[in-house]
């Protein structure tokens, strides 16, 4: 898209409230789906990370992995298996998510902040004790193998990070503090508890679809506000359904604790992160 110098200017201009609003603040970011696939869309979202953190916001970037889990149990030959939306997790596949996220993910992630001209530094929820978790069951009590449900963060060692102006990158596997087993946990559920932690002014959720949708077949009736008191309804009705549940479930749990606002973002749109903050126009479902 070409611009005039005066469109450009006037897109900075914009941002400026903005900048001035969020300076300082911690934003945490659930970075995944499309945005950690699509080359363009990787580079777009790298690049959105490293201008807010240089412009003064105090940015936590936190990383799923799932496609990339699943190319190499497929090598392995072993089969993904999920219960209720979440990954079955026996031995062998936590030792490939732990191999996977906090590994390969997690510095490839680094390594592109860096080459931005950001400061980026690897953190996995081992770290410092920075995710403790228990085991977690589904809903209906099957088992999820070494699938875990964090009871508390320890935010010391990405709080040391963000005080030297370090982008702190999270993978997500935890400490299990009802055993001495490792646990996989959900990115979303992980992001929203160290948005908890940190007393994060937002708290972004990327995924790949618009948002809330009214009709789920028709990306035009997106929600662009929820309040929490409205949320009850639109499960009850339907609208709120599926992968959208958890995601939601993570929002409420982090504005009901501290976090002031929090944002369902289409991960395929370039430059989602910035045209969010930084801009009048706002784009995917916000909670509050």
């Amino acid at each position: 898209m070409n611009m005039t110098p005066e469109n450009r200017a006037q897109a900075l201009v914009e941002a400026l409230p903005y900048i001035q609003k969020f300076y300082g603040k911690t934003i945490v970011i659930k970075y995944g789906g499309n945005a950690m696939i699509e080359e363009d869309i990787i580079d777009a979202a790298i690049s959105d990370v490293v201008l807010l953190s240089l412009v003064g916001i105090r940015v936590v970037l936190v990383h799923g992995g799932g496609p990339e889990i699943a190319k190499m149990l497929e090598k392995t030959g072993k089969e993904s298996k999920f219960i209720n939306g979440l990954r079955y997790t026996d031995k062998e596949t936590m030792d490939v998510v732990q191999m996977v996220l906090c590994g390969k993910i997690n510095k490839n992630i680094v390594s592109m902040i860096n080459k931005t001209g950001g400061r980026a530094v690897g953190v996995s929820g081992l770290d410092d004790n920075l995710l403790c978790a228990t085991k977690l069951l589904s809903p209906d009590g099957e088992d999820l193998g070494f699938v875990g449900d964090v009871q508390k963060v320890n935010p010391a060692i990405l709080e040391n990070s963000l005080k030297k102006g370090l982008i702190p990158v999270v993978s997500t596997v935890a400490s299990g503090i009802d055993d001495n087993n490792t646990y996989n946990i959900n990115a979303d559920t992980a992001a929203a508890k160290i948005a908890i932690a940190l007393g994060a002014e937002k708290l972004i959720l990327m995924t790949n679809t618009r948002g809330v949708l009214m009709d789920q077949n028709n990306e035009d009736t997106l929600i662009p506000v929820i309040k929490l008191s409205e949320i009850a309804d639109l499960k009850q009705s339907g609208i709120i359904a599926g992968g959208m549940m958890p995601k939601i479930d993570c929002c409420v749990d982090a504005v009901e604790n501290g976090v002031k606002r929090t944002h369902i973002l289409d991960g395929r749109i370039p430059h989602a992160i910035l045209i969010e903050i930084l801009s009048h126009a706002g784009i995917g479902t916000m909670i509050l």
